[in-house]
């Protein structure tokens, strides 16, 4: 989807459409989720501090997060997705991959059916999506962004190879500014250039990385679009707006981001034996403690067991700016798979 959650908000309120308008909130350390095409043309992107994207759009509409209609857009998006097939593998709110390859209704053709969704999107959501579409989901990822915004673009395997020997590094998913900066240091700045490095240096330098940006970079991606993925962890976390020193007050708010986390670990209907502490000072140091216990956590073990993972006297000294927790290692783990023709939406 493009721009999901500002085009949700202009959607909805006609005073929006054409304006530069981000999701958020005015606070000193807001950041912004979401910024429409008319604030980018300012040079303001979603998680930039509010204050800069302020700063550089004076005009700028600033309007709160909306979550549960975002959900409730993804999930009927989501719904045309799967008249189409049943394999769905959604990465957020506002992006899938769709396994076509035997699709259940629609043209025999993955750029057919992509431009169909598309209308029914535009028709039932009143909201513009790009498609990208190839043979596998690197290549489709890639694709999805090379027209945006109402975009749509085709990567046939016989050109797959030459498209990725001309793009520019940066532009590879999975390079990150670090990785590229690092590729640049190495004089990689185009997919041929990467193509040129053997593996074994690619994974000296990138360690397991190298072996993936060796095959992408051929076009080889085998990775299947996973239909149903089970959840390894549940959690919650709260940032705050001012620094918390005091340890009882520490203890107060993370009772509260406790009870979050409790309440869609029961949701869930799973079973954890491992609960995580994160915390993240007012240095934007981020600490992570654990504790694994060999029985499933009850309600009050899981309190007990978080609240003594606190580290007291760095919380007094530092101030905290963060606090979370997570569920994971459950009893139960399923997965289903498949794979072959590819569109990233």
């Amino acid at each position: 989807m493009d721009s999901f959650f500002a085009s949700v908000e202009q959607r909805d309120f006609p005073e929006f459409k054409g304006k530069p308008l981000v999701v958020g909130h005015r606070g000193p350390r807001s950041v912004v989720a979401a910024a429409s095409y008319e604030a980018r043309k300012y040079g303001v992107y979603s998680a930039m501090p509010m204050s800069v994207a302020l700063r550089k759009c004076p005009d700028l509409i600033v309007t709160p997060h909306r979550f549960d209609v975002y959900q409730e857009v993804s999930a009927n998006i989501r719904h045309i997705f799967h008249e189409y097939t049943d394999l769905v593998e959604p990465l957020s709110l506002d992006e899938a991959y769709l396994d076509v390859t035997q699709a259940k209704k629609g043209p025999a053709s993955a750029s057919l059916i992509a431009k169909e969704i598309k209308k029914e999107i535009q028709n039932h959501e009143g909201l513009i999506a790009s498609a990208g579409v190839s043979y596998n989901k690197f290549l489709a990822k890639i694709a999805s962004d090379m027209d945006k915004p109402d975009g749509f673009f085709l990567i046939e395997p016989a050109d797959a190879e030459g498209f990725l020997e001309d793009l520019d590094i940066a532009l590879f998913f999975g390079v990150g500014e670090k990785t590229a900066q690092k590729m640049h240091r190495m004089n990689v700045f185009k997919g041929r250039d990467l193509k040129s490095l053997p593996r074994e240096e690619l994974i000296k330098h990138f360690g397991k990385a190298g072996k993936y940006f060796y095959d992408v970079v051929r076009g080889i991606d085998d990775r299947p679009v996973v239909s149903f993925r089970e959840r390894k962890s549940i959690g919650a976390e709260r940032t705050y707006e001012t620094d918390l020193y005091d340890l009882d007050l520490v203890k107060e708010k993370l009772a509260e981001v406790l009870d979050i986390m409790w309440t869609r670990y029961e949701a869930k209907n799973k079973k954890g034996k491992t609960l995580t502490l994160k915390l993240r000072f007012s240095d934007f140091t981020t600490i992570t403690r654990s504790s694994t216990q060999n029985h499933i956590f009850s309600q009050e073990e899981m309190q007990t067991c978080i609240l003594n993972l606190l580290p007291r006297k760095e919380i007094e000294k530092r101030g905290v700016r963060l606090l979370g927790a997570t569920m994971s290692n459950f009893q139960i783990d399923d997965q289903k798979s498949s794979k072959q023709m590819k569109i990233d939406f």
